[in-house]
């Protein structure tokens, strides 16, 4: 393939890693789809491709919908032990983050409720509310009709919209959103971590952090919440064992969420995901799972970061 085609190729690599992302919930699951499209793009006859964004739009999107519909998918995302890669600000496989919609549609409570989604219905959405595709585009795209685009939308939309949120955190809003989160945590009083959070407020972690794998740990109130935290940010000398040492906390955003990140020698031992809601926290996510950290460690490691909230934990 000569340089003109690899070019072009690359050129569009970080936007159809953004689409598989918000397709498929994983990062690696995105860069291999990208990468078969790269050989799909390699081996094509491209004098004839009058478009490649649009051609490799479209080979992206049904490479990504054929893993959603693998048999491997369903086994592992049934299991209730599935829950999106977490991905650092400024990672580029985020995408576009212009609009409200964009934004929304790579948070890790809309990527959850995805799930819920028929493949074509996901495929729709994400196109429509994070690419701007109109529905004509789309039809051609997923070889639909234009209407069917449309109704695609409509009940992808309703089921979403539990999820939907206009907060805007900037980094200094984060920052202080999760330092008072922190320090409510290590304060070893529930009732100040109670009060950061909304009525409904609701948790879930996939509980290696607790040392437990297997089924994702769901704490459905803010009391449940609050001693799940109370408990995790209580440093014991067999939380640092498996930690593998004294680790640093951290203010973060991820997937345009504040976070707490706790970090150990450079590496990502895990992070708190906080869902803000006016002005209160309304949904607490934890990961982890080495398998669920590797993409957003090597950007840590390449960003430059603020002074940790807690040197050494």
């Amino acid at each position: 393939m000569d340089t003109a085609a690899v070019a072009c190729f690359e050129a569009s690599r970080h936007r159809l890693a953004s689409l598989a992302y918000r397709l498929l919930g994983s990062a690696a699951d995105a860069e291999d789809t990208v990468q078969d499209a790269f050989l799909r793009w390699q081996a094509a006859d491209r004098e004839y491709i009058e478009v490649p964004e649009a051609w490799l739009t479209k080979i992206v999107t049904h490479l990504s919908l054929d893993r959603l519909r693998s048999a491997k998918a369903r086994r592992e995302r049934a299991v209730g032990a599935w829950m999106p890669e977490p991905l650092l600000d400024g990672d580029p496989m985020l995408g576009p983050a212009d609009t409200v919609e964009q934004r929304e549609s790579v948070t890790l409570a809309v990527l959850t409720l995805m799930e819920r989604l028929s493949p074509m219905e996901r495929a729709v959405y994400v196109l429509r509310e994070a690419f701007a595709y109109s529905h004509g585009e789309i039809a051609e795209i997923l070889g639909i009709t234009e209407s069917g685009s449309q109704q695609h939308l409509h009940r992808a939309r309703r089921r979403i919209a539990a999820a939907r949120n206009d907060t805007v955190i900037d980094h200094v809003s984060a920052r202080g959103i999760v330092a008072a989160f922190v320090e409510a945590a290590a304060s070893g009083r529930t009732e100040r971590l109670v009060a950061l959070l909304t009525d409904d407020a609701t948790g879930i972690s996939d509980g290696a952090g607790f040392g437990r794998t297997g089924k994702l740990i769901r704490f459905p109130t803010p009391e449940r919440i609050a001693r799940a935290m109370r408990a995790g940010f209580k440093p014991t000398p067999a939380k640092r064992r498996l930690a593998g040492g004294s680790p640093s906390i951290h203010a973060a955003k991820v997937n345009g969420c504040p976070a707490v990140l706790v970090s150990l020698d450079e590496r990502v031992a895990g992070v708190v995901i906080l869902e803000i809601r006016g002005d209160k926290i309304a949904g607490v996510r934890g990961i982890a799972a080495p398998s669920r950290l590797g993409r957003l460690t090597a950007e840590w490691m390449r960003q430059e970061h603020d002074a940790p909230l807690i040197g050494s934990w």
